[in-house]
């Protein structure tokens, strides 16, 4: 069965009600194992502590979560990391800075060979080996 890693912002369309950019993305989650990083679920956690969401909310969300497949740290997504972030900034073309938390995911689609489903496709624009997949302009 083939497997999507699917960015934070794309894994809340499907979380939210009515989220009308969750259509956008159900061609190409449907039949496909669900996919996300360690990185999704702390930046969940931190929006549900934000939000101080009760504890029916995050039991949905943990039932949700429960749903995918979590790829954990190891060292290998550490070295990924590691040399995704110094291409970028010692790279031929422009320097570039992306937030750590995308260069984890980045980091995790690439170490996988998974395709990274994101709504921000400026974020992961010219990583290398980088599989992305973005509805995006």
């Amino acid at each position: 069965m083939d497997q999507v890693l699917l960015d934070t912002n794309v894994l809340s369309y499907f979380l939210r009600r009515n989220d009308t950019r969750a259509d956008l993305y159900r061609p190409y989650v449907r039949d496909k194992t669900l996919v996300i990083s360690f990185i999704t679920v702390g930046e969940l956690y931190f929006w549900a502590e934000c939000r101080r969401w009760g504890t029916e909310r995050l039991e949905q969300l943990e039932q949700r979560i429960a749903t995918t497949t979590i790829i954990p740290h190891d060292f290998e997504i550490c070295r990924s990391y590691a040399r995704i972030k110094h291409g970028l900034k010692t790279g031929s073309g422009p320097h570039r800075l992306i937030g750590d938390n995308d260069l984890w995911i980045a980091a995790c689609a690439v170490r996988h060979g998974l395709p990274l489903l994101t709504h921000n496709r400026r974020h992961f624009e010219g990583i290398p080996d980088l599989a992305l997949i973005s509805e995006a302009a």
